[in-house]
């Protein structure tokens, strides 16, 4: 089994498989009304809309990455806002985040397994230089992390 093979089978595994620390992404995402993905319970600093776009965001600078070009902070930003309630434009986001999952996992499978162990072109100097197989994990517990808040959020705003 390749690099590429494993990394993508955890990735998988965290959005759409059976990981051991319960719901996977997608089952957590798709629990979501798009009320519930524009409100901001008391106390709570982003939406659930806002966490998926800078899910989505960030998603797309690691394909970047993965591509070779420069790290840099994600194109969209870092917490873009979500703007004003709509279901049609939650099901997109829901469905660009998706579709940015397939694209990475593409990208994976197209890094030849001799270089999933060289650094990727970061020239910032702000943070440690990485791997290409740390930048997956170190996205995968990312995208683990919001899903959480997600989970949270949805909890204070249904209380389930």
């Amino acid at each position: 089994m390749t690099t590429a093979d494993k990394l993508q089978a955890e990735l998988e595994n965290t959005f759409s498989g059976q990981p051991w620390y319960g719901n996977n992404i997608y089952s957590i995402i798709e629990q979501i009304t798009f009320e519930a993905a524009y409100e901001k319970p008391a106390g709570s600093v982003h939406s659930i809309a806002e966490i998926v776009l800078h899910m989505l965001g960030w998603t797309e600078e690691v394909i970047n990455r993965m591509r070779g070009k420069p790290a840099g902070v994600a194109k969209r930003g870092d917490w873009p806002d979500a703007g004003t309630p709509d279901e049609q434009k939650w099901q997109q986001l829901v469905s660009d985040l998706k579709l940015a999952n397939v694209d990475l996992i593409g990208k994976m499978q197209h890094l030849a397994d001799e270089k999933w162990d060289e650094l990727i072109n970061d020239q910032r100097g702000t943070e440690p230089v990485t791997s290409y197989k740390q930048l997956i994990r170190g996205f995968i517990q990312h995208q683990i992390y919001h899903a959480g808040q997600i989970a949270l959020l949805n909890r204070m705003i249904y209380g389930r």
